[in-house]
Formats: structure tokens, C-alpha cells, sequence
């Protein structure tokens, strides 16, 4: 891969990563729902006439639209609207590669090999080190959402395998167009029309960029960039750079929002870490690689 290329794929994890920071930002001047729905909304319809329908049946769209969009980031926001620090929480979202592989073997009859089955445990206590060191900073109902929400996505990828669009942007985009209306409906009835109204009088720049990002850079221009990435690539090379996603994203909380993890979430941060290096494979095949000789 080529210098360029590569700095392409780390800006985008770094994108990503700093997203987890702007939605902290964000949920100071939405609430959730609301947030969530507008969030969509940016990102899908102002491109729904510059992409055709992606050729796949509407259940694949519909479905993926609510597992992602509607369960998977109403979770998101909702669990660190309730506590959970950004930088941890775009660790804890990494889980979502344990319930992808369970998901696959359920229904995709795609057995993990024993390395995976390694690296999944590593990635597994990782977790559990971190839930056994919440405290009232990081309530616990906080971090069961944020798992929650990794399981949706975990579904949310076999959906997206099942739908198999040859146009993942335009895939992208019709799927972000679900959201808005069931978000705006759950606003409506579970924040009320009071708190919408009130997030919309005092919508400020700060909240205005908060939507910006999180809607046309974070999702329509790096998904945009992510596909261009794995036309030109195998996914066994692109894929990996997700795992810069929490170091960005631990290393952004810190900078702007002042977190300091606790020593025990560090070390679960790390196991995780590492149980996806395993599970992707990139140990074993940096331990194959022959000795330099020189």
C-alpha cells in the first residue's frame, strides 16, 4: 500500500476515533434521540438523489437502517449521555468483533479457529477488567449499554454481510435514511417536546458542528473513503487499521476532555486490544515472518 494510501486509512481511524470526543460534545446541546436522528439525517438525505437504490431487496436497507442506526448508536449515545467516557467508550464499541465472529457461527455456520477463539478470550477479559473497575464516574447500566450497542453492531455487520451490495456508499446511504423518522418518534415520545424544542432555540455552532461531523465526515465521507480502500485492497490489509479507532479515540478524550483512564481500564483497554490483534490474525502472521539476515 502505498505512502498515500496509508495516511488515508490512518486519517480515517483517526476521524473515527475523535468522533467518540464530538459526540460527547454533541450530547451537550441534543439528547440523544434527537441527536441520533439529525446525526442520520445529515448523513443520508442530502445524497439520496446522487445515489440510486443499491439493487439489494428492502429488508437487507430496512433492517440494517434500524439495527445500526435506530438500536446501535440510540444505545451509544444513551450510554454516554448516562456516564460512559468517551475514550473508553470507543474501546468498549470494539467488542463489537466478539459478537460479529458469534453472530457469523449462529447463522453463518462461519466457525472461528482456535487462534480466534484465543484472541476473542483475550478481548473477552479485557472487558470483564474494565466492568469489575466501574465506579459512579462510569455507571454500570452506562457500560452495559455501550455493550448492547456493540452486539447491534456485531448484527448489524452479518446484515450487511447477508445484503452483499455491490455499491457499499450507496448501501451506506439508504441505510442512514432510516433512522431519522423512528429517532424523531422516539424523541418525541421519550424526551418530550419541551427538551426538542429547547435543543433547537439554543442550537449553537458548537452543536451545529457536532451534527456536521458526526453526519458528513465521520460517516459519508470516511464510509466513502473506506470503500475506496477496500476496492483497491484485501480487507485482510485495510481492516487493521480500525484498531487505531480507540487509540485515537483514548488519546483525544485525554487531550480535549481531560479523561484519565484508571489503571485497571487501561489494562482491560490493552487486553482488548490485543485479543483483536490475535483475532485478526496480525500476530501470528508477524511471528511467521522470516528473520532479516543481514
Amino acid at each position: 500500500m502505498p505512502l498515500p494510501h496509508i495516511a488515508l486509512a490512518v486519517l480515517i481511524a483517526a476521524i473515527w476515533g475523535f468522533n467518540f470526543v464530538v459526540i460527547r460534545i454533541g450530547l451537550d446541546s441534543f439528547p440523544p434521540f434527537l441527536f441520533n436522528g439529525l446525526r442520520f439525517a445529515v448523513a443520508s438525505l442530502p445524497f439520496l438523489l446522487l445515489f440510486r437504490h443499491p439493487g439489494v431487496k428492502w429488508r437487507w436497507v430496512i433492517g440494517t437502517g434500524l439495527v445500526l442506526g435506530v438500536a446501535k448508536f440510540s444505545l451509544l449515545f444513551l450510554g454516554m449521555a448516562h456516564g460512559m467516557p468517551a475514550g473508553l467508550a470507543s474501546v468498549v464499541m470494539q467488542a463489537q468483533a466478539l459478537f460479529s465472529v458469534a453472530f457469523a457461527a449462529l447463522l453463518l455456520s462461519e466457525r472461528p479457529g482456535p487462534v480466534q477463539w484465543i484472541g476473542l478470550g483475550i478481548a473477552a477479559a479485557g472487558l470483564v477488567v474494565i466492568g469489575s473497575d466501574l465506579g459512579v464516574d462510569t455507571p454500570l447500566l452506562a457500560f452495559l449499554m455501550l455493550i448492547a450497542a456493540a452486539a447491534c453492531w456485531g448484527f448489524a455487520n452479518i446484515l450487511t454481510r447477508r445484503a452483499a451490495a455491490k455499491q457499499p456508499l450507496a448501501f451506506m446511504v439508504w441505510v442512514s435514511a432510516v433512522p431519522p423518522l423512528p429517532m424523531l418518534g422516539l424523541s418525541w415520545i421519550f424526551e418530550g417536546e419541551a427538551a426538542i424544542a429547547q435543543a433547537i432555540a439554543g442550537l449553537d455552532a458548537k452543536g451545529m458542528l457536532a451534527v456536521l461531523y458526526i453526519g458528513l465526515l465521520s460517516t459519508t465521507a470516511c464510509f466513502a473513503a473506506w470503500s475506496f480502500l477496500l476496492r483497491q485492497y484485501k480487507a485482510s490489509l485495510v481492516a487493521p487499521f480500525t484498531l487505531l479507532v480507540p487509540v485515537f479515540g483514548l488519546a483525544s478524550a485525554a487531550l480535549v476532555l481531560d479523561e484519565t483512564p484508571s489503571a485497571p481500564e487501561l489494562a482491560g483497554s490493552a487486553l482488548i486490544l490485543l485479543g483483536l490483534m490475535v483475532n485478526a490474525g496480525l500476530l501470528t502472521r508477524w511471528l511467521r515472518r522470516p528473520a532479516l539476515v543481514g
